[in-house]
């Protein structure tokens, strides 16, 4: 399959460089980050968006955090037992800083916590089990390369997973398809080929000839700055079209299914996404549409049992009120009530497009055979 023309992210020596998505689309400019504060900055103001981006980038961040915890002591030096644990707890304060810039996508915490369990398994192979006294032979290298090398290891998985549901969704879809999309869950939102857009490529690739309309996704315009960015620079034929325009065209028959991202989805299928998702899955059902949901199984989360148990993170204000306008569209004073996702019932959601096959209801029974192996 053909690769993106761009990379959202990649590491370049000592730095992790990604993609300033908030430039988009009138500037494709790189940002090298340094710090876990850059990585955090990043991951806040959506210069990195997208669940298994924000995941990768985390687990990047913890690379740098590492690094800079390490800072100033010999890279093959012994570490004394107190160092060690001075490093450790250092290690868990900025892991649980970087997982509070964004709290409903599941795939950051999960990236920072895989990080995170490798370095404790290192940590615990070089200590003894009575006395917890460091071997003469844990040295700064062996802490960052290991976080780096897990860290490196989701980057690939990434790829690998895009590609993987482009094959599945793919079964799913025929030529000729008109296609609703929103937010953005394509390159832009992994580090390989896209989520929900990858049998969108696939197909685009062996001359399907899809159709894909756009929602431009208010507030913050994911779908008309990125995805028909990256739509269009893939050779797709693209339209944009406002959020409230969408009934409009399911109702005339101009839309054959719906596939969009998950930032989380529960144990029973109930799935967390880009705000303004869950209308479009009423409509869909209203008007017989396949309406899909493309989730890789890092964003199965078993231990949330319903879409009433997934925290929504609230932004800000200045998002609806001002940010894309040149001059302030809503009256000082009003309120602003400016949720960053919703959730879409399981019984809305026509199949779960996973990177280890598609997924029918009833899902609390399917969810939980992909993610013990049992499919």
């Amino acid at each position: 399959m053909e690769k993106c023309t761009f990379r959202t992210i990649e590491v370049k020596g000592d730095a992790l460089v990604m993609l300033d998505q908030t430039l988009l689309p009138l500037e494709e400019k790189y940002i090298e980050a340094y710090t876990v504060e850059d990585v955090y900055d990043c991951i806040k103001r959506l210069a990195v968006r997208g669940a298994t981006a924000i995941g990768v980038a985390g687990g990047y961040g913890m690379w740098l955090a590492a690094k800079e915890v390490l800072q100033g002591l010999s890279d093959d030096k012994p570490l004394s037992p107190e160092e060690l644990y001075v490093v450790s707890i250092a290690l868990d304060e900025r892991a649980a800083y970087l997982n509070s810039s964004r709290p409903t996508a599941v795939n950051l915490s999960y990236a920072i916590g895989r990080v995170m369990d490798e370095y404790r398994r290192l940590e615990e192979s070089l200590s003894s089990d009575k006395e917890g006294i460091a071997r003469q032979y844990v040295t700064a290298s062996d802490i960052i390369n290991t976080i780096f090398d897990a860290a490196d290891r989701i980057r690939i998985e990434d790829d690998e997973c895009c590609m993987s549901k482009g094959e599945y969704g793919l079964t799913l879809l025929k030529p000729g398809m008109r296609i609703l999309t929103h937010c953005n869950a394509g390159g832009l939102a992994t580090t390989g080929f896209g989520g929900a857009f990858a049998p969108i490529y696939m197909g685009q690739e062996r001359g399907y000839g899809f159709k894909v309309y756009c929602d431009e996704t208010r507030p913050l315009l994911q779908g008309a700055r990125l995805s028909s960015w990256e739509l269009s620079k893939m050779g797709v034929d693209t339209t944009v079209i406002c959020d409230n325009m969408a009934a409009t065209l399911m109702s005339q028959g101009m839309i054959d299914c719906v596939i969009v991202g998950c930032d989380r989805m529960a144990a029973n299928g109930d799935g967390a996404n880009k705000i303004g998702t869950l209308g479009l899955a009423v409509l869909a059902k209203e008007y017989g549409i396949p309406f899909y949901m493309n989730v890789p199984t890092s964003t199965l989360d078993m231990n949330t049992k319903t879409g009433a148990d997934i925290v929504i993170e609230q932004r800000a204000p200045e998002e609806v009120t001002e940010l894309w306008y040149e001059k302030r569209m809503v009256p000082e004073g009003v309120k602003v009530f400016n949720p960053a996702f919703d959730v879409t019932d399981h019984s809305l959601i026509t199949a779960v497009i996973t990177e280890k096959g598609v997924l029918y209801p009833p899902y609390e029974e399917s969810i939980r055979a992909v993610m013990e192996g049992d499919r």
